[in-house]
Protein backbone atom coordinates (compact mmCIF):
# COMPACT_ATOMS: atom_id res chain seq x y z
CA UNK A 1 0.00 0.00 0.00
CA UNK A 2 1.16 3.14 -0.54
CA UNK A 3 1.35 5.96 1.96
CA UNK A 4 1.42 9.41 1.22
CA UNK A 5 3.27 11.98 4.07
CA UNK A 6 0.29 14.72 4.36
CA UNK A 7 2.41 18.05 4.71
CA UNK A 8 0.75 20.72 6.57
CA UNK A 9 0.46 24.48 5.86
CA UNK A 10 3.16 24.90 7.62
CA UNK A 11 5.67 22.53 6.09
CA UNK A 12 4.54 23.51 2.71
CA UNK A 13 5.37 26.96 3.33
CA UNK A 14 8.58 26.50 4.48
CA UNK A 15 8.81 24.28 1.24
CA UNK A 16 7.49 27.20 -0.76
CA UNK A 17 10.38 29.94 1.12
CA UNK A 18 13.32 27.71 0.26
CA UNK A 19 11.97 28.15 -4.14
CA UNK A 20 11.60 31.66 -3.36
CA UNK A 21 14.94 31.99 -1.72
CA UNK A 22 16.63 30.01 -3.68
CA UNK A 23 18.74 32.23 -6.05
CA UNK A 24 20.09 34.28 -3.24
CA UNK A 25 21.38 31.47 -1.61
CA UNK A 26 25.21 30.87 -2.33
CA UNK A 27 25.61 27.53 -4.02
CA UNK A 28 28.68 27.17 -5.67
CA UNK A 29 30.20 23.61 -6.14
CA UNK A 30 28.13 20.79 -4.62
CA UNK A 31 26.31 23.30 -2.39
CA UNK A 32 23.04 23.31 -4.58
CA UNK A 33 22.96 20.00 -4.23
CA UNK A 34 23.62 19.49 -0.82
CA UNK A 35 20.71 22.10 0.06
CA UNK A 36 18.14 20.40 -2.19
CA UNK A 37 19.32 16.94 -0.24
CA UNK A 38 18.57 18.38 2.88
CA UNK A 39 15.31 20.06 1.73
CA UNK A 40 14.32 16.44 0.42
CA UNK A 41 14.69 14.95 3.90
CA UNK A 42 13.07 17.91 5.63
CA UNK A 43 10.34 16.96 2.84
CA UNK A 44 10.26 14.01 3.94
CA UNK A 45 9.05 14.36 7.45
CA UNK A 46 8.00 18.33 8.01
CA UNK A 47 8.01 20.13 10.96
CA UNK A 48 8.53 17.72 13.68
CA UNK A 49 5.44 16.87 15.98
CA UNK A 50 4.60 15.31 19.38
CA UNK A 51 4.41 11.60 17.25
CA UNK A 52 8.50 12.14 17.20
CA UNK A 53 9.78 10.50 20.39
CA UNK A 54 12.59 13.89 20.49
CA UNK A 55 10.35 16.21 20.05
CA UNK A 56 7.70 14.56 22.12
CA UNK A 57 7.42 17.86 24.31
CA UNK A 58 7.95 20.23 21.52
CA UNK A 59 5.61 20.32 18.94
CA UNK A 60 6.42 22.78 16.66
CA UNK A 61 3.46 21.85 14.46
CA UNK A 62 1.35 23.68 17.38
CA UNK A 63 4.05 25.98 18.67
CA UNK A 64 4.67 27.38 15.35
CA UNK A 65 1.28 28.59 14.00
CA UNK A 66 3.13 30.47 10.97
CA UNK A 67 5.93 30.38 8.77
CA UNK A 68 8.23 33.67 8.24
CA UNK A 69 9.85 34.34 4.74
CA UNK A 70 13.57 34.57 4.61
CA UNK A 71 14.75 37.56 6.51
CA UNK A 72 16.36 39.88 3.25
CA UNK A 73 19.78 41.16 3.10
CA UNK A 74 20.10 43.99 6.27
CA UNK A 75 19.91 47.84 4.27
CA UNK A 76 21.30 50.59 6.42
CA UNK A 77 18.23 51.16 8.96
CA UNK A 78 18.58 47.50 9.97
CA UNK A 79 22.25 48.45 10.15
CA UNK A 80 21.97 50.96 12.25
CA UNK A 81 19.57 49.44 14.64
CA UNK A 82 22.07 46.58 15.01
CA UNK A 83 24.14 48.71 15.89
CA UNK A 84 22.61 50.50 18.55
CA UNK A 85 21.32 46.86 19.90
CA UNK A 86 24.98 45.41 19.98
CA UNK A 87 26.18 48.49 22.62
CA UNK A 88 23.84 46.86 25.37
CA UNK A 89 24.92 43.11 23.83
CA UNK A 90 28.53 44.00 23.52
CA UNK A 91 31.00 42.06 26.11
CA UNK A 92 34.19 43.93 26.91
CA UNK A 93 37.54 42.34 25.77
CA UNK A 94 36.08 39.88 23.57
CA UNK A 95 36.73 39.62 19.39
CA UNK A 96 32.78 40.17 18.16
CA UNK A 97 32.02 38.72 15.34
CA UNK A 98 28.42 39.84 14.21
CA UNK A 99 25.46 38.37 12.13
CA UNK A 100 22.62 40.62 11.47
CA UNK A 101 19.21 39.05 10.08
CA UNK A 102 21.57 36.05 9.17
CA UNK A 103 24.22 38.11 7.63
CA UNK A 104 28.03 38.83 8.11
CA UNK A 105 28.27 42.36 8.98
CA UNK A 106 32.14 43.28 8.63
CA UNK A 107 31.62 46.45 9.47
CA UNK A 108 30.15 45.80 13.44
CA UNK A 109 32.89 43.05 13.75
CA UNK A 110 36.29 42.89 14.58
CA UNK A 111 38.11 40.61 12.40
CA UNK A 112 41.64 41.67 12.67
CA UNK A 113 44.58 39.81 12.29
CA UNK A 114 45.78 37.27 14.92
CA UNK A 115 48.47 34.96 14.52
CA UNK A 116 46.96 31.62 14.55
CA UNK A 117 43.44 32.78 13.67
CA UNK A 118 41.75 32.84 10.68
CA UNK A 119 37.97 34.17 10.03
CA UNK A 120 35.65 34.41 7.31
CA UNK A 121 32.45 34.61 6.60
CA UNK A 122 30.26 31.35 5.75
CA UNK A 123 28.97 32.92 2.53
CA UNK A 124 32.76 33.06 1.14
CA UNK A 125 33.71 29.58 1.91
CA UNK A 126 30.37 28.29 -0.09
CA UNK A 127 31.48 30.62 -2.72
CA UNK A 128 34.95 29.46 -2.90
CA UNK A 129 36.45 26.44 -4.15
CA UNK A 130 36.98 24.27 -1.35
CA UNK A 131 34.90 21.17 -1.61
CA UNK A 132 36.13 19.61 1.72
CA UNK A 133 35.13 23.03 3.86
CA UNK A 134 31.65 22.73 1.94
CA UNK A 135 31.29 18.82 2.56
CA UNK A 136 31.76 19.16 6.08
CA UNK A 137 29.91 22.87 6.80
CA UNK A 138 26.97 20.33 5.23
CA UNK A 139 28.04 17.05 7.16
CA UNK A 140 25.28 17.13 9.78
CA UNK A 141 22.39 14.89 10.17
CA UNK A 142 19.17 15.22 7.87
CA UNK A 143 17.59 12.72 10.04
CA UNK A 144 16.19 15.77 12.33
CA UNK A 145 14.28 17.70 9.77
CA UNK A 146 15.56 21.14 11.80
CA UNK A 147 18.99 20.60 10.78
CA UNK A 148 18.21 19.49 7.33
CA UNK A 149 15.90 22.92 7.10
CA UNK A 150 18.78 24.57 8.13
CA UNK A 151 20.97 23.66 5.81
CA UNK A 152 18.86 24.06 3.14
CA UNK A 153 18.12 27.61 3.53
CA UNK A 154 21.36 28.81 5.60
CA UNK A 155 22.82 32.49 4.19
CA UNK A 156 25.86 33.08 6.24
CA UNK A 157 27.74 32.75 9.27
CA UNK A 158 31.59 32.85 10.21
CA UNK A 159 34.53 29.99 9.37
CA UNK A 160 36.69 30.00 12.44
CA UNK A 161 40.16 28.21 12.52
CA UNK A 162 42.80 28.06 14.82
CA UNK A 163 45.99 26.73 14.44
CA UNK A 164 47.95 24.12 16.47
CA UNK A 165 49.39 25.43 19.21
CA UNK A 166 47.25 29.02 19.52
CA UNK A 167 46.24 30.31 21.88
CA UNK A 168 43.51 33.33 21.46
CA UNK A 169 44.08 36.49 23.38
CA UNK A 170 40.48 37.05 24.03
CA UNK A 171 36.97 35.08 23.28
CA UNK A 172 35.34 35.33 20.78
CA UNK A 173 31.78 36.28 20.60
CA UNK A 174 29.48 35.55 17.89
CA UNK A 175 26.93 37.88 17.84
CA UNK A 176 23.20 37.38 16.28
CA UNK A 177 21.21 40.26 15.99
CA UNK A 178 17.59 40.44 14.52
CA UNK A 179 17.24 44.23 13.41
CA UNK A 180 14.61 44.07 10.34
CA UNK A 181 11.68 45.86 9.85
CA UNK A 182 9.32 42.54 9.00
CA UNK A 183 8.83 39.68 10.51
CA UNK A 184 10.96 37.49 9.14
CA UNK A 185 13.43 33.94 9.30
CA UNK A 186 16.73 33.84 9.74
CA UNK A 187 18.93 30.73 9.01
CA UNK A 188 22.58 30.87 9.83
CA UNK A 189 25.65 28.07 10.39
CA UNK A 190 28.90 28.62 11.52
CA UNK A 191 32.02 26.53 11.83
CA UNK A 192 34.67 26.29 14.53
CA UNK A 193 37.34 24.05 13.62
CA UNK A 194 39.85 24.21 16.64
CA UNK A 195 43.57 22.63 16.00
CA UNK A 196 45.65 20.20 18.23
CA UNK A 197 47.40 21.46 21.56
CA UNK A 198 45.57 25.00 21.11
CA UNK A 199 42.70 27.06 23.55
CA UNK A 200 39.75 29.60 22.67
CA UNK A 201 36.92 30.79 24.40
CA UNK A 202 33.51 31.08 22.54
CA UNK A 203 30.47 33.64 22.95
CA UNK A 204 27.49 33.04 21.54
CA UNK A 205 24.48 36.02 21.87
CA UNK A 206 21.08 35.79 20.44
CA UNK A 207 19.48 39.47 20.29
CA UNK A 208 16.56 41.57 19.02
CA UNK A 209 17.32 45.33 18.22
CA UNK A 210 13.33 46.02 19.37
CA UNK A 211 11.78 44.12 22.03
CA UNK A 212 8.95 43.66 20.24
CA UNK A 213 10.20 41.51 17.36
CA UNK A 214 8.74 38.89 16.34
CA UNK A 215 11.12 36.46 13.92
CA UNK A 216 12.36 33.37 13.84
CA UNK A 217 15.94 32.32 13.94
CA UNK A 218 17.34 28.87 12.87
CA UNK A 219 21.22 28.05 13.99
CA UNK A 220 23.83 25.57 14.17
CA UNK A 221 27.24 25.55 14.88
CA UNK A 222 29.84 22.78 14.06
CA UNK A 223 32.86 22.28 16.22
CA UNK A 224 35.52 20.26 15.86
CA UNK A 225 38.18 20.40 18.59
CA UNK A 226 41.77 18.45 18.08
CA UNK A 227 43.96 16.60 20.56
CA UNK A 228 45.19 17.69 24.01
CA UNK A 229 43.40 21.29 23.02
CA UNK A 230 40.49 23.06 25.11
CA UNK A 231 37.28 24.88 24.23
CA UNK A 232 35.23 26.37 26.46
CA UNK A 233 31.33 27.90 25.45
CA UNK A 234 28.81 30.11 26.63
CA UNK A 235 25.27 30.43 25.04
CA UNK A 236 22.97 33.84 25.85
CA UNK A 237 19.51 33.10 24.54
CA UNK A 238 17.81 36.74 25.05
CA UNK A 239 15.63 36.65 21.99
CA UNK A 240 12.31 39.49 21.71
CA UNK A 241 9.05 37.94 23.86
CA UNK A 242 7.78 36.83 20.45
CA UNK A 243 10.99 35.42 18.93
CA UNK A 244 11.17 31.50 17.68
CA UNK A 245 14.78 30.34 18.56
CA UNK A 246 15.63 26.73 16.92
CA UNK A 247 19.54 26.07 17.68
CA UNK A 248 21.70 22.97 16.96
CA UNK A 249 25.66 22.07 17.79
CA UNK A 250 27.87 19.14 16.71
CA UNK A 251 30.75 18.50 18.64
CA UNK A 252 33.48 16.33 18.07
CA UNK A 253 36.34 15.85 20.56
CA UNK A 254 40.14 14.74 19.99
CA UNK A 255 42.26 12.62 22.17
CA UNK A 256 42.97 14.26 25.66
CA UNK A 257 40.48 17.38 24.71
CA UNK A 258 38.79 19.39 27.44
CA UNK A 259 35.18 21.03 26.12
CA UNK A 260 33.14 23.16 28.96
CA UNK A 261 29.70 24.82 27.56
CA UNK A 262 27.37 26.64 29.37
CA UNK A 263 23.91 28.06 27.63
CA UNK A 264 21.59 30.67 29.67
CA UNK A 265 17.61 30.64 28.23
CA UNK A 266 15.68 33.97 29.18
CA UNK A 267 14.22 34.89 25.96
CA UNK A 268 12.15 34.17 23.55
CA UNK A 269 8.23 32.26 22.90
CA UNK A 270 9.61 29.09 21.64
CA UNK A 271 13.55 28.11 22.00
CA UNK A 272 15.02 24.44 21.78
CA UNK A 273 18.85 23.93 22.15
CA UNK A 274 19.85 20.72 20.29
CA UNK A 275 23.19 19.35 20.84
CA UNK A 276 25.44 16.10 19.86
CA UNK A 277 28.61 15.32 21.30
CA UNK A 278 31.00 12.71 20.61
CA UNK A 279 33.89 11.38 21.74
CA UNK A 280 36.46 10.66 18.94
CA UNK A 281 39.60 10.64 21.54
CA UNK A 282 40.61 8.78 24.69
CA UNK A 283 41.28 10.72 27.54
CA UNK A 284 38.55 13.77 26.70
CA UNK A 285 36.38 15.25 29.33
CA UNK A 286 33.18 17.55 28.60
CA UNK A 287 31.23 19.88 31.04
CA UNK A 288 27.96 21.03 29.74
CA UNK A 289 25.50 22.94 32.46
CA UNK A 290 22.95 25.09 31.62
CA UNK A 291 20.10 27.12 33.15
CA UNK A 292 16.34 27.69 32.14
CA UNK A 293 14.95 31.01 33.44
CA UNK A 294 11.11 31.32 32.02
CA UNK A 295 8.02 32.87 32.69
CA UNK A 296 4.62 33.55 31.08
CA UNK A 297 3.84 31.47 28.77
CA UNK A 298 7.53 30.71 27.53
CA UNK A 299 8.87 27.29 26.05
CA UNK A 300 12.65 26.14 26.12
CA UNK A 301 13.59 22.79 25.39
CA UNK A 302 16.83 21.56 25.90
CA UNK A 303 17.64 18.08 24.22
CA UNK A 304 21.27 16.86 24.61
CA UNK A 305 23.14 13.65 23.44
CA UNK A 306 26.26 12.40 24.80
CA UNK A 307 28.47 9.66 22.44
CA UNK A 308 30.86 7.82 24.35
CA UNK A 309 32.56 6.00 21.42
CA UNK A 310 36.39 5.16 22.62
CA UNK A 311 37.64 4.61 26.42
CA UNK A 312 38.60 6.72 29.29
CA UNK A 313 36.27 9.53 28.71
CA UNK A 314 34.50 11.83 31.33
CA UNK A 315 31.45 13.58 31.13
CA UNK A 316 28.85 15.76 33.39
CA UNK A 317 25.68 17.33 32.91
CA UNK A 318 24.67 19.80 35.34
CA UNK A 319 20.84 21.69 34.15
CA UNK A 320 18.99 23.95 35.97
CA UNK A 321 15.46 25.19 34.99
CA UNK A 322 13.41 28.26 36.79
CA UNK A 323 9.92 28.57 35.93
CA UNK A 324 7.09 31.16 36.54
CA UNK A 325 3.28 31.56 35.63
CA UNK A 326 2.41 29.09 32.73
CA UNK A 327 5.99 28.36 31.46
CA UNK A 328 7.16 25.03 30.28
CA UNK A 329 10.93 23.46 29.99
CA UNK A 330 12.37 20.78 28.55
CA UNK A 331 15.13 18.94 28.84
CA UNK A 332 15.91 15.32 27.72
CA UNK A 333 19.16 13.97 27.77
CA UNK A 334 20.82 10.68 26.48
CA UNK A 335 24.23 9.18 27.34
CA UNK A 336 25.30 6.62 25.12
CA UNK A 337 28.41 4.03 26.03
CA UNK A 338 29.26 2.33 23.08
CA UNK A 339 31.03 -1.49 23.34
CA UNK A 340 34.47 -0.16 23.08
CA UNK A 341 33.80 2.67 25.21
CA UNK A 342 34.96 1.11 28.56
CA UNK A 343 35.94 2.99 31.55
CA UNK A 344 33.62 5.48 30.73
CA UNK A 345 32.33 8.10 33.65
CA UNK A 346 29.06 10.04 33.02
CA UNK A 347 26.91 11.52 35.17
CA UNK A 348 23.88 13.59 34.54
CA UNK A 349 21.76 15.43 36.84
CA UNK A 350 18.19 17.73 36.10
CA UNK A 351 16.40 20.00 38.41
CA UNK A 352 13.77 22.56 38.23
CA UNK A 353 12.11 24.57 40.58
CA UNK A 354 8.98 25.70 40.15
CA UNK A 355 7.53 29.33 41.07
CA UNK A 356 3.37 28.49 40.41
CA UNK A 357 1.02 25.88 40.09
CA UNK A 358 0.84 26.23 36.35
CA UNK A 359 4.44 25.27 35.75
CA UNK A 360 5.64 22.44 34.27
CA UNK A 361 8.87 20.71 34.01
CA UNK A 362 9.62 17.50 31.56
CA UNK A 363 12.62 15.96 32.41
CA UNK A 364 14.24 12.72 30.53
CA UNK A 365 17.48 11.70 31.35
CA UNK A 366 18.34 8.65 29.43
CA UNK A 367 21.23 5.59 29.70
CA UNK A 368 22.10 3.47 27.03
CA UNK A 369 25.14 1.77 27.80
CA UNK A 370 26.76 -1.18 25.65
CA UNK A 371 29.96 -1.72 27.98
CA UNK A 372 30.55 -3.35 31.20
CA UNK A 373 33.13 -1.45 33.14
CA UNK A 374 32.08 1.91 33.69
CA UNK A 375 31.02 4.64 35.97
CA UNK A 376 27.41 6.22 34.92
CA UNK A 377 24.44 7.99 36.55
CA UNK A 378 21.41 10.45 35.95
CA UNK A 379 19.00 12.47 38.03
CA UNK A 380 15.94 14.43 38.21
CA UNK A 381 14.08 16.45 40.59
CA UNK A 382 11.50 19.06 40.43
CA UNK A 383 9.90 21.07 43.28
CA UNK A 384 8.62 24.31 44.71
CA UNK A 385 11.10 26.88 46.85
CA UNK A 386 11.72 25.21 50.36
CA UNK A 387 9.01 27.48 52.22
CA UNK A 388 11.95 26.48 55.98
CA UNK A 389 14.46 28.48 53.90
CA UNK A 390 11.74 31.19 52.74
CA UNK A 391 10.79 31.43 56.39
CA UNK A 392 13.83 31.91 57.41
CA UNK A 393 14.70 34.73 55.21
CA UNK A 394 11.39 36.17 55.56
CA UNK A 395 11.79 36.34 59.74
CA UNK A 396 15.39 38.62 59.44
CA UNK A 397 12.97 41.12 57.25
CA UNK A 398 13.75 40.28 53.71
CA UNK A 399 10.67 41.15 51.35
CA UNK A 400 9.11 38.06 49.80
CA UNK A 401 10.10 38.89 46.48
CA UNK A 402 14.13 39.86 47.53
CA UNK A 403 13.98 36.50 49.29
CA UNK A 404 12.45 34.47 46.66
CA UNK A 405 15.37 35.86 44.49
CA UNK A 406 18.52 35.02 47.04
CA UNK A 407 16.84 31.35 46.89
CA UNK A 408 16.80 31.39 43.00
CA UNK A 409 20.35 32.82 42.55
CA UNK A 410 21.57 29.97 45.14
CA UNK A 411 19.71 27.08 42.99
CA UNK A 412 20.83 28.53 39.57
CA UNK A 413 24.64 29.13 41.09
CA UNK A 414 25.86 25.26 40.94
CA UNK A 415 25.46 25.31 36.65
CA UNK A 416 26.89 29.12 36.55
CA UNK A 417 29.77 28.58 38.42
CA UNK A 418 31.28 25.81 35.76
CA UNK A 419 31.75 29.13 33.72
CA UNK A 420 36.17 29.26 33.69
CA UNK A 421 36.38 33.03 32.20
CA UNK A 422 35.26 35.32 35.51
CA UNK A 423 33.75 38.39 33.64
CA UNK A 424 31.70 35.62 31.41
CA UNK A 425 30.54 33.92 34.40
CA UNK A 426 29.61 37.44 35.87
CA UNK A 427 27.76 38.49 32.75
CA UNK A 428 25.66 35.19 33.37
CA UNK A 429 25.17 36.38 36.52
CA UNK A 430 23.75 39.40 35.31
CA UNK A 431 21.51 37.85 33.09
CA UNK A 432 19.97 35.92 35.78
CA UNK A 433 19.73 39.00 37.98
CA UNK A 434 17.64 40.87 34.85
CA UNK A 435 15.71 37.99 34.86
CA UNK A 436 14.51 38.07 38.85
CA UNK A 437 13.92 41.79 37.83
CA UNK A 438 11.36 41.27 35.12
CA UNK A 439 9.17 38.68 37.82
CA UNK A 440 5.82 40.76 38.39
Amino acid sequence: MNVALAKTDTGRALSDAFAAARERLPAAGRVADLRQQALDAYERTGLPHRRIEDWKYTDLRVLIREVLPLAPAPDAAALKRAEAALKAAAIEGTRRLVLVDGAFAPDLSDIDAEKGLSIRPLREALDGGDSALQVQLFALDNANPMVALNSAMLTDGVVIEIADGAVLSQPLHIVHIAAGAAASSIFTRSLLRLGKNAAATLVESYVAADAAMKYQAHDSLVIAIGDNSRLDHVRLVEDAAEAVNISSSVVSLGAHAHFNTFGLTSGAAVSRYQATIAFAGENSRVETNGVNLLKGRQHADTTLLMDHAVPHCASREVFRAVLDDSAHSVFQGRIIVRPDAQKTDAKMMTRALLLSDDAEADNKPELEIFADDVTCGHGATSGALDDSLLFYLRARGLPEKEAQALLIQAFVGEAIESIANDALRDLATSAAERWLRTRS
